[in-house]
């Protein structure tokens, strides 16, 4: 029985003050929780380790990653990303962004791989958005390309919320198809143009996105045949999200999940999935949701 390869790093966490809408501790409780789940003897656990420096100079301007690292990002820049700027947040960056273009490694030799973090895709190349410092996203697809692993990525993201980051710093990278299904009513309110992008209506439920699914991915696939996909897997598309706006059930994230693995696997592309984003009070209900995208990739391999 094949293993799904998980990368995680117990340093993911971050403290964020008390009432914030970002989940800092929902990293460890979905380790935890994968760890005692029902498929846990099917999955095979990683630690991600830091990315080098100049690797990440592919992706992000030299000024503002070293601002980071100095810790001299401006009032409005911290505003914008909406996160205490500190030693703990920098690492996790850091680590992030290593632990995606990993996960990626290991999906183009297992055919799956699974990151328990990653999805920072508000991260443009010269500023942090909407929690996101650095974007793991256009990260592992430009360093993908630049050693080598592969010539074509296709990036689908399934976040509630659109990539602009991604699409920013992707944006005629040859190789790189990127793909949003979003809720247009939603941040960021200024969208992006990459080169597929399907607005969602509010309050969509699951048979309706399914559908919008379905096409795409068939759309997708008479345009661009890619080495990999990496899968933007966020569930802050339910219905109860307190930063969403669709009305998907935990079982329509489920068959999102599935019919994405499957699409991929019946034309033998590698899938490396990202939890992307998700929002409730409760840590553990988020790091509930989240379970989705392991479920699926050990339903599905």
């Amino acid at each position: 029985m094949a293993q799904i390869p998980i990368l995680y790093n117990d340093a993911y966490d971050i403290n964020v003050p008390i009432g914030h809408r970002f989940n800092g501790t929902k990293f460890s409780k979905l380790a935890n929780q994968l760890q005692k789940s029902d498929f846990h003897q099917r999955l095979d656990f990683h630690q991600s380790s830091p990315v080098r420096y100049q690797d990440v100079l592919r992706t992000h301007a030299v000024d503002y990653v070293q601002r980071v690292v100095d810790r001299t990002l401006s009032r409005e820049e911290v505003r914008q990303i909406n996160l205490p700027i500190n030693t703990q947040l920098i690492k996790r960056s850091f680590l992030a962004l290593n632990g995606t273009y990993t996960t990626a490694l290991k999906a183009l030799d297992e055919g799956v791989a699974c990151h328990a973090a990653g999805g920072t895709h508000h991260a443009h190349y010269s500023n942090g958005l909407g929690f996101c410092v650095f974007n793991d996203l256009a990260f592992t697809a430009l360093n993908l390309i630049e050693h080598g692993s592969a010539k074509k990525v296709l990036i689908l993201d399934l976040d509630v919320h659109q990539g602009d980051g991604t699409i920013d710093i992707c944006h005629d990278k040859n190789g790189i198809y990127t793909c949003s299904l979003h809720c247009e009513q939603n941040f960021p309110f200024q969208k992006r143009q990459g080169t597929r992008d399907v607005s969602l209506d509010s309050h969509l439920e699951d048979t309706a996105y399914l559908n919008k699914l379905h096409i795409t991915l068939k759309e997708i696939s008479k345009e661009f045949m890619p080495d990999i996909v990496l899968y933007d897997a966020g569930v802050d598309v339910f219905f109860g999200d307190q930063l969403g706006n669709l009305d998907l059930t935990l079982e329509g994230i489920f068959k999102r999940d599935c019919n994405v693995l499957e699409h991929f696997k019946n034309r033998k592309v590698p899938v490396a999935t990202v939890i992307g984003g998700g929002y409730s009070p409760c840590d553990s209900d988020i790091a509930k949701r989240h379970l989705s995208i392991f479920r699926a990739a050990t339903d599905v391999f």
